[in-house]
């Protein structure tokens, strides 16, 4: 039995509903754990590409950002030689490239926005996998798991924000 169709389903499924449901919950369980796990693959692949995809256009951006600054040096070069026709030119390629940087700049940002969509649900993913697999050993409640259950080790930012996280709460309860 196929227990999600998009990935989605995944993050806003009811493990515990799912689980009771079944008639064999052990069995459903690794099922549905399998196939979190070829869902965080496919997700990891995408949030690959998007920031390959990310990379290039910034890339692009700057290689033609550096365009402008050469036809600006054109046009003076033109003027200064006193030809006024080529100096016309090399602003109106002048142009075409900052228009270009324009479309490329509104890439880049939409760009940036699906790579973080993207790190956001595969982190949301990596949170009901986490749930998941607490269940598989048999802590429901999941408060006793570690960090490394959620993959917060092997993301430096995340466990720093959640070391910050925890200073603040002790400070809030009075504690060193």
């Amino acid at each position: 039995m196929t227990y999600f169709s998009r990935l989605t389903d995944i993050v806003t499924c009811n493990l515990t509903k799912l689980l009771a449901e079944a008639d064999d919950p052990a069995a459903a369980l690794q099922e549905i754990i399998a196939e979190m796990d070829a869902g965080m693959a496919g997700a990891r692949r995408s949030m690959q590409t998007a920031q390959r995809n990310e990379d290039r256009i910034r890339g692009e951006v700057e290689e033609h950002s550096a365009q402008i600054t050469h036809w600006a040096g054109k046009a003076k070069e033109h003027l200064v030689a006193g030809v006024e026709g080529q100096a016309r030119l090399a602003l109106v390629r002048k142009r075409e490239v900052e228009d270009l940087v324009a479309g490329l700049e509104q890439q880049l940002v939409a760009a940036e926005q699906t790579r973080e969509h993207l790190s956001t649900t595969f982190r949301a993913l990596e949170a009901r996998l986490a749930e998941a697999r607490r269940r598989q050993q048999g802590g429901a409640d999941g408060e006793e798991s570690s960090a490394t259950d959620t993959g917060a080790e092997s993301n430096s930012a995340v466990s720093s924000e959640i070391d910050d996280e925890l200073a603040a709460l002790k400070r809030e309860l009075g504690q060193s």
